[in-house]
């Protein structure tokens, strides 16, 4: 109970503060800091307002925007650049090639109709061929060559339909320029063709291609003999990514039919493009998304397959795609793409179509795109990581800005209120300066005005009669005004006197008004005038 009752009487104390601070007003020094505050919330919600209108908010997002664009557009350049240069480079190597086996199976005494007949020929035919495939290799910058000829060298053994004798070598730092010890190795092909040539052979190397499931040698081949009259740079073609058979290669080959001067096809020949070269070549450049990818894949039914799709970035998508690699794409708001993998996985991102093949050619219903994607995930942290940023910038310029409303208020009103109490003192004369122009020009007035008022006192020779008056006059004032008026006589001022008595300002302006008027003098001036007077000619106050 007694804990209720003291809350009751703080309550009521605050009230009375708060009606008192109501009827005296806001002091100076509070209406100034609050000014000054006013401003300060002003300027900065304009300032809130123009980064909301110009975008400045949301610059996160508009800037991750023109960081993907940008990748973007150097991406596809350089993939059309190097995919269009292989493409050609393919095609003269196929004619090359073709060329140089017709000849020298001329030399032989043999035909290319009848090549399958003499399979003790093939090692010979190919190992010829070795000096054309590096030199081909090293002038292309790809990561591997290779050609496959229609036939076998053993058409009897098991396995001899999906066999195919040929030549694949691999450059292992395609990346490295200008290196004049190239590290070349043999994936498929004779031993003997190693062993001439001092390289050595793949870990994973076979003799023979293994064509079972191998649409990079069966399309450009079944092409090429339905148009015989189509040019080679209508028929060469790109596979999607797929990991080599029997190895752990993820390649993209570029393969060209080879079609001799009869128009026979007998095998293929192209160059190769391995994961690694292709991450090495397309990486993104970017140091603000540490997972910021670029994606070479070919688009079906508005979804991209990464199992299909050639990777560069810091990491691979693959890795957290819990084998679901079938990516939709689904447009947003602003230039961003959405390609929703799962119900956990997600990118944003953008992406652009890219021209593997010619209008013309036998693939070119087949679209690819390159597209630039991060995680969802860090496009929001890394936004709301800058808007953070941003409203604790705001939050502390709000801070700064209030404490500084605070002490430039103090420090303002300082000299105006040591002003006020000079003008408060009883001898304006020996007043010191305030140094502010305003508050020395009150002072001098007030000066002035009160020795004017003495004067014209002591002019008009006061006499007895009329201070007797005066003084019973004071009769007249009813005990609330002659408190009042005691504590003029005794020196206070209004202000004073209002904390004394515990009224209000405007009680003590309206006492102020009757003693006036009761004791027939104009202002509190004049009324101290006749105080002092009295006090000077020794009559007392009853």
């Amino acid at each position: 109970m007694k804990k209720i009752f003291s809350n009751k009487r703080k309550i009521r104390s605050l009230k009375h503060k708060l009606q008192k601070s109501l009827e005296v007003g806001m002091p100076m020094s509070l209406r100034l800091f609050l000014f000054l505050v006013v401003i300060v919330l002003t300027i900065i919600l304009g300032v809130v307002a123009i980064l909301m209108v110009t975008g400045t908010l949301t610059a996160g997002l508009s800037e991750t925007e023109k960081i993907v664009e940008n990748e973007l557009v150097h991406a596809s350049d350089r993939i059309s650049q190097e995919y269009g240069h292989l493409s050609i480079r393919a095609i003269e190597f196929s004619k090359e090639l073709s060329i140089s086996i017709e000849r020298k199976l001329c030399e032989l005494g043999m035909s290319l109709s009848n090549l399958q007949e003499h399979p003790e020929m093939l090692e010979e035919i190919i190992s010829n061929e070795y000096e054309r495939a590096l030199f081909s290799l090293q002038i292309s910058k790809s990561s591997g060559v290779f050609f496959i000829l229609n036939a076998t060298v053993n058409p009897t053994l098991n396995g001899a339909k999906n066999s195919r004798a040929g030549l694949y070598i691999k450059n292992m730092e395609p990346n490295i320029i200008n290196s004049s010890t190239p590290t070349i190795i043999v994936l498929r092909g004779f031993p003997s063709i190693s062993r001439n040539n001092s390289l050595p052979l793949h870990s994973q190397w076979k003799m023979e291609f293994d064509i079972s499931n191998a649409p990079y040698y069966h399309r450009p081949i079944a092409e090429a003999n339905i148009n015989n009259n189509l040019p080679l740079s209508r028929l060469y073609y790109w596979s999607t990514s797929f990991v080599f058979p029997d190895t752990s290669e993820e390649v993209m080959l570029c393969s060209v039919p080879l079609i001799d001067s009869k128009g026979n096809v007998f095998g293929v020949c192209g160059f190769e493009i391995s994961s690694m070269l292709f991450k090495l070549s397309h990486m993104p450049n970017n140091s603000i998304y540490n997972r910021l990818f670029c994606v070479l894949s070919p688009i079906n039914n508005g979804s991209i397959d990464f199992n299909k799709s050639m990777f560069a970035g810091s990491f691979s998508a693959r890795t957290i795609s819990k084998n679901d690699n079938n990516l939709k794409i689904s447009s947003s708001k602003d230039s961003f793409y959405s390609y929703i993998q799962n119900e956990d996985n997600s990118f944003w991102g953008i992406h652009t179509p890219v021209k593997l093949y010619p209008d013309e050619s036998v693939f070119s219903d087949e679209p690819w795109a390159v597209a630039i994607m991060i995680p969802d995930k860090d496009v929001v942290i890394s936004v709301a990581r800058l808007n953070l940023l941003l409203f604790s910038l705001l939050t502390l310029l709000i801070v700064l800005g209030i404490s500084a409303s605070f002490v430039l208020s103090k420090r303002f009103l300082k000299p105006i209120s040591k002003g006020f109490d000079i003008i408060k003192s009883t001898d304006l004369s020996t007043a010191p300066r305030t140094r502010i122009p305003e508050i020395d020009d009150l002072i001098d007035f007030l000066t002035t005005h009160n020795e004017e008022l003495y004067e014209k006192a002591k002019q008009e020779d006061f006499s007895l009669s009329i201070l007797d008056e005066f003084l019973e006059n004071t009769k007249k004032l009813s005990p609330a005004e002659r408190s009042v008026f005691n504590l003029y006589v005794k020196g206070h001022t209004a202000k004073e006197i209002s904390e004394i008595l515990y009224l209000s300002i405007n009680t003590i302006k309206t006492h102020n008004k009757r003693i006036y008027t009761k004791l027939n003098v104009a202002s509190r001036d004049e009324l101290l005038v006749y105080i002092n007077i009295l006090k000077e000619v020794g009559k007392e106050f009853e």
